[in-house]
């Protein structure tokens, strides 16, 4: 892992989103492979937090149209020790300030030949407006990420523009959208271990997986400790135990 911080920073704040490669090693790389895929067999049960973000998408019935399963680190506390979670901790501090805390993690997996996009859409359409709009979200991909089985695409400069409407992409309750083209955006290609950052604002989309491999990605999110506490205050914490109240149009 090497970057140079004020680099970074720049590209983040001019761009809403930036890449860093080999985050971290191919053997932790493996180590959160074995952790994902016993969360995708149901070895480690999740139960209300695991959904399909593709319902209404895809046309899957044998498996999951996109496999969303939040808060893993509720399930298995101690990764948060672990690698990842502790170097991306210290980078949003370094991006976001000293008062950045994770607020949320959560695993997106694209099947082998599932090919459900993921539409166009804005993070912050499924948050609350908070005083504070300071986040960053960090989508390490645990396989190599291409355009041909979903690797991420933003539109640059996207984040310093007013939210775009949202709507319901699928069944009501599930993914939101928004208008958006790949005509407007650029493809991030990833390798396997390493991370794209975004900001809370920054239109991303991606297609569907149309290999015979996974795409797993592992998502962290920060943002200021008192923009946690309120957040909490009012009752949102993104999707824990199921809460269906989360998943509203706010845009």
């Amino acid at each position: 892992m090497k970057y140079e911080i004020n680099l970074l920073k720049y590209e983040f704040d001019q761009n809403g989103f930036v890449a860093i490669e080999d985050f971290i090693s191919s053997v932790e790389v493996n180590e959160y492979l074995s952790l994902y895929d016993d969360f995708l067999t149901g070895k480690i049960n999740t139960g209300a937090n695991r959904s399909d973000l593709g319902a209404g998408l895809g046309n899957s019935v044998r498996v999951e149209n996109i496999t969303q399963i939040m808060w893993p680190s509720d399930f298995v506390p101690d990764i948060l020790n672990k690698s990842y979670h502790a170097k991306a901790l210290g980078l949003a501090k370094e991006l976001l300030g000293e008062d950045a805390e994770m607020d949320f993690d959560m695993l997106i997996d694209k099947a082998p030949m599932t090919n459900t996009i993921t539409p166009w859409h804005q993070d912050a359409a499924y948050w609350l407006d908070m005083p504070d709009k300071r986040a960053v979200s960090i989508w390490l991909a645990l396989d190599d990420a291409t355009p041909d089985n979903g690797c991420m695409w933003y539109i640059p400069g996207s984040h310093k523009l007013p939210l775009r409407s949202h709507r319901f992409a699928g069944k009501e309750g599930g993914a939101l959208m928004c208008d958006g083209d790949e005509s407007e955006g650029t493809a991030v290609p990833l390798t396997s271990g390493s991370c794209v950052l975004h900001q809370g604002a920054t239109l991303h989309y991606s297609r569907g997986n149309q290999t015979t491999f996974h795409r797993r990605a592992w998502i962290l999110n920060f943002r200021p400790k008192s923009m946690i506490d309120y957040e909490r205050a009012k009752g949102f914490d993104h999707g824990r135990n199921g809460n269906a109240d989360d998943r509203k149009v706010r845009s």
